[in-house]
């Protein structure tokens, strides 16, 4: 059982790399800390890459530390270089709007009362009464530019191009690690390790400003079993915003996660302890057909992101949409979400079964649906039906015109009449 939270990161593979753990441990046990973890407003939401970041505070603050979060009003106008090329600005207007949401949506993950109570920042509180002259004599001269041409996203970058303005992205960032050391007496920085450049330029310039001995630690990078990021789907990036991404959509992203992945998502993603996720496991080994982690996984997480509400919402749908629930249940909103996640289509009141089947993907050709008909493989809102002519009656159009369409026990997808 582990309890020093600091084991407990370790025990859930949430410790990437850390300037010295011994020392920050024993900085832990002396008497809480204060650190912070930043966020740039460069979309109008978090991702679920962020999500562990926010899941990290809330670790250290259940241990009894004092987190601040940053939400990025100045590094947020231009953005930590890609490998990829140069990032597009977006408008101070549009970063402005994009801080708002991403502050209430930060702040829904801790707790602001108490000893240890969050504090929410922007660093345009003190980017934007600096001058030009001042920050480059306060902050610049302590960054050797051999040492920021070394950083692996500038090397890769000197041939295609970089800015100036992207270069000099880790000054401000350092900025910041600096500024909340000296307002708030914040000693740890955490991050991914995509971040690990970032969060050492902060370390080192504060030993150079002030003299100050301060910690960074990054959580690993979030991996699909082949090797790539996690985060995207076939639809795009998982959103913590229900605009972005219903909270359907954003339960089914879990449902799906790999076997050989789920177990560690669980223990990163989750508050449930390290000895709970091992029983899980070994209970989904014995029957993976049940996936009894990725349920478990998806409820945890849509319950933690949009509410308990919503996960039994979600729950519903996915039951219903395959014959073990009451479609007409669902409420319009989470069944127009699951049947869109599906690939529905829409269709004109005068659509046969068969056209319906062929543009929803279910079926490749008029003889195929047919055939799916004939053999008793097609389902109108989880009703085997045996007329391929057929169109959709009123009673049959859920909420004014939502259908389910299914073909055999798992391919399914909808229609929208209209």
């Amino acid at each position: 059982m582990t309890n020093h939270v600091i084991d407990d990161l370790q025990a859930r593979g949430l410790i990437a790399h850390s300037t010295d753990l011994d020392a920050l441990r024993a900085e832990m046990d002396a008497g809480p800390i204060t650190y912070y973890v930043g966020f740039d407003p460069t979309a109008p939401s978090l991702h679920v890459g962020n999500l562990l970041q926010i899941l990290t505070a809330r670790r250290l603050q259940l241990a009894g530390h004092r987190p601040l979060l940053l939400v990025g009003g100045s590094t947020g106008l231009i953005g930590d270089p890609k490998q990829s090329g140069e990032r597009v600005m977006n408008s101070k207007e549009t970063v402005a709007e994009w801080v708002d949401r991403i502050q209430a949506q930060v702040s829904r993950f801790v707790e602001f009362g108490g000893d240890n109570g969050a504090t929410v920042v922007n660093n345009l509180d003190w980017t934007q009464p600096m001058s030009v002259v001042d920050f480059l004599r306060d902050i610049g001269k302590h960054f050797p530019v051999n040492r920021m041409l070394a950083r692996d996203v500038v090397a890769s970058r000197l041939e295609s191009g970089i800015s100036y303005t992207e270069f000099s992205y880790i000054l401000l960032q350092s900025m910041d690690y600096l500024e909340l050391y000296r307002r708030h007496g914040a000693v740890l920085q955490t991050g991914g390790s995509d971040q690990w450049g970032n969060l050492t330029g902060g370390v080192e310039l504060i030993r150079r400003a002030d003299g100050g001995k301060v910690h960074a630690l990054a959580t690993p990078l979030i991996t699909k079993a082949d090797g790539t990021k996690f985060g995207k789907t076939e639809s795009g990036t998982i959103w913590l915003d229900p605009d972005l991404m219903s909270p359907y959509a954003f339960y089914q992203s879990w449902i799906q996660a790999e076997d050989s992945k789920v177990g560690e998502y669980l223990k990163q993603f989750t508050f449930l302890s390290v000895e709970e996720v091992d029983a899980l496991m070994a209970e989904h080994e014995q029957r993976p057909g049940a996936r009894a982690a990725q349920r478990r996984l998806a409820a945890e997480l849509t319950t933690l992101v949009h509410g308990e509400s919503e996960t039994q919402a979600a729950e519903l749908a996915s039951g219903a949409l395959f014959g073990r629930g009451e479609l007409r249940d669902l409420p319009e909103s989470t069944l127009a979400a699951a049947l869109r996640e599906a690939g529905a289509v829409e269709v004109s009141p005068e659509t046969t079964l068969v056209d319906a089947l062929i543009a929803s993907g279910l079926a490749e050709s008029k003889s195929a649906a047919r055939r799916a008909v004939a053999d008793g493989g097609a389902y109108v809102n989880n009703e085997r039906v045996d007329d391929p002519d057929q169109t959709f009656s009123g009673d049959q159009l859920l909420h004014g015109g939502w259908v389910v369409l299914r073909k055999g026990k798992r391919s399914v997808s909808g229609v929208r009449v209209v």
